[in-house]
């Protein structure tokens, strides 16, 4: 080759390295700027954790919500009104599910539609947790706590989970006293609550010699419309029940105002969404159109509808009348939770050794309470759960002009969170005036 020749050749080599520079320049450049713009989203402030993209999960609590919902609808005994909370229910539940084994893990998966030992539900869990106990924006907060018998303790790992993810700690208590023990837990579930639920677990639930653990959950709630009703426009207005009587009951309104509302409607009935101020919290009313009822929307909605449902509501103007109601409820969840799969968990074949290990125990009850009252300031709700475990043995659209949204008939309503879209508490209104 000519001294030309190796010049050229020279030259495309210089070329060529230097491209690669370029190119690695760039990206370095492009990298450290990512890093940069990381680091100022992740900026220290006092706003609540963000729940980012950890979203999936709520169609778990949702799921759950709307299959357990169903059951305690199919009951007789529940002809009323109906009030409780999916969440606090779930999570005493998933709490009790972190130390399950074999079949009895394979069950209260297909209840709780969740895989055990899952590190994003499990990040879902605590940041909604720690949602819900430092929002400035409510009065609402939840908590969990294990309270263990006297001399036993838990497996760390189990411990570990539950107070990383849930915030529950585990306190040693004197079962052979049930009064006591019941008397402490009480006085817990009343604090959580602000004094709304009372006697969660009663007494003679408590084996002095066979319970080894009680799991708790609370969750409070206290908010104020976004828009507030009047209690000047509070009248008695007549309300059918779903055996087509009347009663009078007093009925509060928004009619004739230019307040605009999230709202939807289909074949079968009408939705409305009332948010709370601050405007991460709203309840969510369904009613019923003529010719159907509550139990046309229980025998076929589903997680994906509700999603589906909120998604397609626009802003629009409309009367509103919303009757004032106060509910308050006990359930014993054992045959309600049989009935949805978990069977082996009430019986002796029930494997938490996850739990304590080398101990034997089954769930013995399930308790849950709930309370909610709305009027025209806005709403307050509160919930318990506890999950008794005893030993087996000794241990060694285009907008219309104008819509009226009346809630004179039976309807159901949620609370949510709205962000995950996660379902709080869930209930139905027959009648406004029992308490």
């Amino acid at each position: 080759m000519n001294k030309n020749g190796l010049i050229a050749v020279a030259v495309i080599f210089l070329l060529i390295i230097g491209m690669f520079f370029v190119v690695f320049t760039n990206n370095d450049t492009k990298i450290d700027d990512d890093s940069h713009k990381k680091d100022e989203s992740g900026s220290d402030d006092e706003t609540p954790p963000a729940l980012g993209n950890i979203t999936s999960f709520d169609e778990a609590v949702n799921a759950f919500n709307f299959d357990f919902y169903r059951k305690l609808c199919d009951n007789p005994a529940n002809t009323g009104n109906i009030f409780y909370s999916p969440y606090s229910i779930f999570t005493a539940l998933a709490m009790t599910y972190e130390g399950a084994k074999g079949l009895t893990a394979e069950e209260m998966k297909d209840v709780l539609h969740v895989d055990q030992s899952n590190d994003s539900f499990h990040l879902y869990m605590q940041s909604l947790y720690e949602y819900l106990n430092t929002n400035s924006k409510y009065n609402i907060s939840t908590a969990n706590a294990l309270w263990v018998k006297e001399n036993y303790e838990l497996l760390q790992d189990y411990e570990n989970i539950i107070t990383t993810y849930y915030g529950g700690e585990a306190t040693n208590i004197d079962f052979s006293d049930p009064v006591a023990a019941a008397d402490t837990i009480n006085q817990w579930v009343e604090d959580q609550t602000n004094n709304l639920i009372k006697d969660l677990v009663p007494a003679g639930a408590i084996d002095p010699v066979l319970t080894m653990l009680i799991l708790t959950n609370a969750i409070y709630f206290k908010g104020n419309w976004e828009i507030q009703f009047d209690e000047q426009n509070t009248t008695e207005r007549e309300f059918t029940k779903s055996d087509d009587s009347a009663i009078m009951v007093d009925t509060m309104s928004l009619v004739d105002t230019e307040d605009r509302f999230n709202y939807t409607e289909n074949d079968d009935f009408q939705m409305l969404e009332l948010p709370y101020s601050g405007g991460d919290i709203s309840m969510i009313i369904m009613l019923p159109k003529d010719g159907r009822s509550v139990d046309d929307i229980i025998s076929t909605i589903d997680k994906d509808d509700y999603a589906a449902w909120i998604d397609e509501m626009y802003d629009t103007e409309l009367d509103i009348y919303l009757p004032k109601f106060k509910i308050e409820t006990s359930y014993n969840l054992n045959d309600y939770l049989t009935n949805l799969g978990m069977t082996s968990a009430f019986n002796e074949m029930a494997d938490f050794s996850g739990i304590f290990g080398d101990v034997d125990i089954f769930i013995s009850d399930v308790i849950h309470k709930a309370f909610v009252e709305v009027n025209e300031e806005g709403t307050e709700a509160a919930a318990a759960t506890a999950i008794i475990m005893a030993a087996t043995a000794y241990p060694g659209i285009e907008e219309p002009a104008r819509i009226v949204f009346d809630c004179d008939h039976p309807f159901l309503f949620t609370i949510h969170h709205k962000e995950t879209n996660t379902i709080l508490f869930m209930g139905t209104v027959e009648d406004p005036s029992v308490e």
